[in-house]
């Protein structure tokens, strides 16, 4: 994620943004059908806050500094985010916090995997957790339900229920905390309140961002926030049970390539694919940062700022923010393989004008097929998009967040009707509806 928080403070002081939080107020419009691949031209918001097409509307569910039923507050910097069917009328949203050890986590205390210096307060990053009416979307209670952790920045939904929770920080005992983070953290969407867990070491030490769940096999696919960063994956000793161990792999692609990044010598156009094999890695906890640099030493190929991942029907699709020729950001679409078939990886999309795309990060996949993509640019006065991308890789506007923060966490409920995201800082939950599965 970017960290210009200069940008975001600013949010801060729009009032008009402000007293939109305040009043938690929503805004309709009338329904209408889908207009080929995309939904038609936006439409103002009379708050002034989420342009969408004509037949969507949002609420706000959530936000910064409200009372929680744990005794805690929202806290701040919402990110990635999965939801979840728990039955019995209930959907779930797990949410995570990218906040830094200086930063306030709504006052949470409890169990924790790490604490501020030598205090008993939790580190702030982490996720809450929201539990819903499937069918009116209200709030019934929403708690704390991973502290102790740093920057949880993305992840990933399984298919046994679970959240995968990743730290894009590799911070070490510094007299501001006490352990290593860099990790992954399991967060059953069922647990009802703080979880007391552990990092899934042997999933990998870095810059983590985004995870997806091969749901045939279990293997875990994982992307890394750097410039120079790999496609991981993990394959597990046992599928579903991600903390008893297994192997971490990097991607390698065919024919010697290794720069997807399209930046010195653009050479991989859209629709383009390449087989690719995986090479092991040791040493996986990398105490001196240097995992992708000993993957890359191995063949691996390199990713322009590794992103959001997310598993649609039998493939995986993921962003690179700044990848592309003109550094406006990719994206890939990975076949996993089967027996005797290996996996394949296609450029999909990249983008050569900001009105495609400008920095793409957090991504879903629709109940149709489509991609929705949350911007995360900070290079102009310009806000961020939701950008709808269809199977034919063709890009559309799909929502203008009218405030100088990003949409993240994109997510759709079990039954496809309503799009999740969240407002970054000051922290916001929107529930959009509209004609998604008509």
């Amino acid at each position: 994620m970017n960290t210009q928080m200069h940008r975001r403070s600013f949010l801060a002081t729009s009032s008009a943004f402000a007293a939109l939080l305040a009043s938690g107020c929503s805004t309709r419009m009338a329904d209408s059908a889908t207009s080929g691949s995309g939904y038609g031209p936006l439409q103002p918001d009379p708050a002034g806050f989420l342009d969408l097409p004509e037949g969507f509307g949002y609420r706000i569910i959530s936000k910064l500094g409200d009372a929680m039923d744990d005794g805690f507050a929202v806290p701040d910097r919402a990110d990635g985010m999965g939801c979840f069917d728990l039955g019995n009328g209930k959907i779930a949203l797990v949410r995570n916090h990218e906040l830094k050890a200086n930063n306030d986590g709504g006052g949470v205390m409890g169990p924790a995997y790490d604490t501020v210096a030598r205090s008993l307060v939790p580190l702030p990053g982490g996720t809450t957790t929201l539990v819903l009416d499937a069918e009116t979307l209200a709030v019934e209670k929403q708690y704390r339900s991973l502290a102790g952790t740093i920057r949880n920045c993305a992840g990933g939904v399984t298919p046994w229920g679970s959240w995968l929770s990743c730290e894009e920080d590799v911070s070490t005992t510094n007299g501001m905390v006490n352990k290593s983070h860099g990790y992954v953290f399991e967060v059953p969407a069922t647990a009802p309140g703080l979880v007391d867990t552990k990092p899934i070491k042997a999933m990998g030490r870095f810059n983590h961002e985004a995870v997806a769940i091969d749901p045939v096999t279990g293997i875990a696919y994982m992307t890394e926030d750097r410039g120079d960063g790999l496609l991981y994956r993990y394959v597990p000793n046992v599928p579903g049970k991600l903390a008893e161990g297994g192997k971490l792999q990097a991607a390698v692609l065919e024919q010697g390539i290794t720069d997807t990044r399209n930046w010195e010598s653009p050479n991989w156009v859209p629709g383009q694919s390449y087989a690719l094999s995986w090479v092991d890695l040791d040493n996986v906890e990398a105490p001196e940062d240097d995992l992708r640099l000993r993957g890359a030493a191995k063949g691996a190929a390199l990713f322009a700022r590794g992103e959001g991942i997310w598993m649609g029907e039998r493939e995986l699709y993921f962003a690179c923010t700044n990848g592309g020729a003109a550094k406006l950001g990719q994206i890939f679409r990975l076949t996993p393989g089967r027996t005797r078939i290996p996996d394949r990886m296609e450029l999909f999309f990249e983008s050569t004008d900001p009105e495609q795309l400008n920095y793409g990060d957090n991504l879903t996949v629709t109940p149709k097929g489509h991609l929705v993509v949350c911007e995360d640019q900070y290079t102009d006065v310009v806000t961020n998009h939701l950008r709808w991308i269809d199977p034919r890789g063709r890009a559309y506007p799909l929502a203008l967040l009218r405030a100088q923060t990003e949409l993240a966490g994109a997510c759709f409920s079990p039954d496809g009707k309503t799009l999740f995201v969240n407002v970054y800082s000051p922290t916001a939950t929107l529930a959009i509806t509209g004609p998604w599965i008509g």
